[in-house]
């Protein structure tokens, strides 16, 4: 039932992304946007990362939706005659998303068991510790204090500052687009 569930996700995340390519007006193509997003979140829910699906949710489909947004009024856009585009991109977007709909037929083939097995033919690429200099710390830490909290403390204990500069930075930027919007006004 998981399988019918992601596929379904899968889906709609595919066909908002093209109807979000494909949508001349602005404001239409960011809400075509915000639907690819909510999908993937979904995505990740099946998948047991809940917390980056909350992360997807807040930060894309929020935060940065809403800068988008306000970029656009800013900018003030105005409507185009129509919303979709011409045969060309219409055509080009239908075999993307056929290109892309096959790849998800094909990996209904692999199982499970057929994934473990081809792994098991590769063993220096089955423990994340090889691949990775750091795996074997940060399933450790993962041990120890939840996902969240291994995410947390690097931080908030090592990039504070730069996470601190970040926000007064983006703060600054919304202060002077409200500025510059005031001005036209």
């Amino acid at each position: 039932m998981t399988e019918v569930v992601f596929y379904i996700f899968a889906a709609i995340a595919v066909l908002s992304a093209a109807l979000c390519i494909l949508q001349r007006s602005p404001m239409v193509s960011a809400l075509w946007l915000v639907s690819t997003m909510c999908s993937l979140a979904a995505i990740y829910v099946l998948l047991n990362a809940q917390f980056i699906a909350a992360i997807q949710v807040l930060v894309y489909a929020g935060a940065i939706m809403v800068l988008f947004l306000f970029v656009i009024m800013l900018l003030n856009l105005g409507d185009a005659g129509s919303d979709l585009r011409g045969p060309s991109t219409v055509a080009a977007t239908l075999v993307i998303a056929g290109l892309l709909s096959v790849e998800l037929l094909a990996l209904t083939r692999y199982t499970p068991r057929r994934l473990a097995n081809e792994l098991s033919q590769w063993p220096t690429f089955t423990d994340p510790a090889t691949v990775f200099v750091a795996g074997q710390v940060t399933q450790q830490e993962s041990a120890a204090r939840g996902v969240v909290g291994a995410l947390a403390a690097p931080l908030f204990q090592v990039y504070l500052i730069p996470f601190e500069i970040t926000s007064v930075l983006l703060l600054a930027a919304i202060v002077g687009a409200v500025v510059l919007a005031k001005r036209n006004v």
